[in-house]
This record gives C-alpha cells, structure tokens and sequence, in this order.
C-alpha cells in the first residue's frame, strides 16, 4: 500500500498532526494528540471520512483509534509513557485517499 504525507503546513487535510511534550519522565503517563484536519477541515460524511488514525514510537504500535463517518471527530488524545527517547508518528487512513503519515515528533525520556 502506497503512504501518502505529509503534505506542507498550511494545507494539511488528511496528513495526521502529533502534539506531544519534547520531554517526559521515564515511565510516567503524558498526553499524545493526533489531529487530521489541522488546517483544512477533513470532510466526515458516509462518502469520505477518516477510519482511523494510529500511533506509533519508532516501528512499535502504540495506539489506535477507529472513528464511525458522521458519528466522531478524526481526532483523538492518546494517554501513553515511554521507557526510552522515542520518535513519535501517526498514520491517518482515509476511506477514499487511502493512508496518510505525518512528520516525526522526537519525543525525549529523562530519568
């Protein structure tokens, strides 16, 4: 399968966005949110939605998130901890556009 993204700032409509901390505690719950539609609003109808958005630290799945068209948001807050420095990604798929990723969010564990 083919992935798309991300697509430049400013026209971000199916390309997944990743806020998260730059810093954590090492083994400490901290907030992830993933938002597809930063800039231009994705379309939620039952023609052309977001079916899910995942999160990934490095090459390991660490959430996923599956939305029903019309019925939520193609946004989601992920409440995960890391043990190690990890490089945040999320993966947004569109029913009609197929897989989107977004940019690489570094996210640093302290002691």
């Amino acid at each position: 399968m083919k992935v798309f993204g991300p697509e430049p700032e400013g026209k971000r409509k199916h390309t997944p966005v990743v806020e998260a901390p730059a810093k954590v505690k090492k083994g400490e719950w901290f907030e992830v949110r993933v938002v597809v539609g930063k800039d231009i609003p994705h379309p939620n109808t039952k023609e052309h939605w977001i079916e899910h958005v995942s999160l990934w630290a490095d090459n390991f799945l660490v959430a996923r998130a599956d939305f029903e068209a019309e019925r939520a948001a193609s946004e989601v807050v992920f409440k995960v901890k890391l043990e190690n420095s990890a490089t945040l990604t999320a993966h947004a798929y569109c029913n009609l556009h197929g897989l989107w990723h977004s940019e690489e969010v570094k996210v640093e564990v302290e002691e």
